[in-house]
């Protein structure tokens, strides 16, 4: 019989975070059972898991099915699903249909608030991402070499403000400002390429502004970077990388922080009490 107490489910998408999370669940002795998406989690996960289901967006029924055959009784959700595949690949089940029909919308934290509150309705209680891996919050202060110049720090306020709002209305939780204009504003094509789209507009280096959503549940979808974030900022020309301490994530932050330092990009993690 399998010790709840030692046993933890994992629904993985894509990224490194399942990855990072399953093997410090490993070195805790914590065992993971993970239904992970396909075409988005990493088929790597399979080698670091106790066992793994595979699905498809919408099959709700066979992953609380999975839970619940392997004693599952709390659980985390972290990893990435690209949105434009909600359009292309998904396939919903009676429960997800019956989920579906009660949303009156579909805006991504209340969505994913409520299939959380839908998980721990049928006993599955769900814990923040970061339970096992507090190092990757993002810690508050200027983690590199160059500081942010004086315009700069003038298209940091518009951003932060400018991505608050878009965050409180569901749209996205980035946005690419110069010289006081926003350029980009993040949709359905994720960070990346906002980033590109922003700063191919301006003429001097852009202002990346990455945060979380007002009244965004910490449990999961928080605003993340990596070495990947900094490769596409030096690619499209932007120079700064502004996030949110404490609400963020920021992995392989060692690696992040040199290429950034190597590019003359400046990365500063703040929070709403310095405005």
């Amino acid at each position: 019989m399998v010790n709840p107490s030692n046993t933890i489910g994992l629904i993985a998408g894509g990224g490194q975070f399942p990855l990072l999370f399953a093997e410090a669940a490993g070195k805790k002795g914590i065992q993971v059972h993970a239904a992970a998406y396909v075409n988005e989690a990493a088929k790597e996960l399979e080698h670091r898991v106790a066992s793994i289901q595979w699905l498809h967006l919408g099959q709700v029924g066979r992953l609380v099915s999975f839970f619940r055959k392997q004693g599952i009784s709390q659980a985390v959700m972290m990893g990435s699903v690209k949105k434009t595949r909600l359009f292309t690949d998904i396939r919903p089940d009676l429960k997800a249909m019956a989920f579906i029909a009660k949303m009156g919308h579909t805006h991504d934290d209340s969505v994913l608030t409520a299939f959380a509150n839908l998980l721990e309705g049928e006993g599955i209680v769900i814990r923040p991402s970061t339970w096992l891996l507090p190092e990757l919050i993002s810690p508050r202060g200027c983690w590199t070499a160059r500081k942010p110049g004086s315009g700069e720090k003038k298209d940091i306020r518009t951003g932060w403000r400018m991505a608050k709002e878009i965050g409180r209305l569901d749209i996205g939780q980035c946005v690419v400002v110069s010289n006081g204009t926003v350029l980009a504003v993040e949709a359905a094509d994720g960070t990346d390429a906002t980033i590109r789209r922003g700063a191919a507009l301006s003429k001097r280096g852009a202002v990346v502004v990455k945060l979380s959503k007002p009244g965004q549940d910490l449990r999961f979808d928080l605003p993340s970077s990596g070495v990947e974030t900094i490769e596409t900022m030096h690619q499209s020309g932007a120079s700064l990388l502004v996030l949110e301490a404490g609400k963020s994530l920021s992995f392989d932050r060692d690696q992040m922080v040199a290429l950034a330092d190597r590019y003359k990009i400046s990365i500063l993690a703040m929070d709403d009490h310095q405005f």
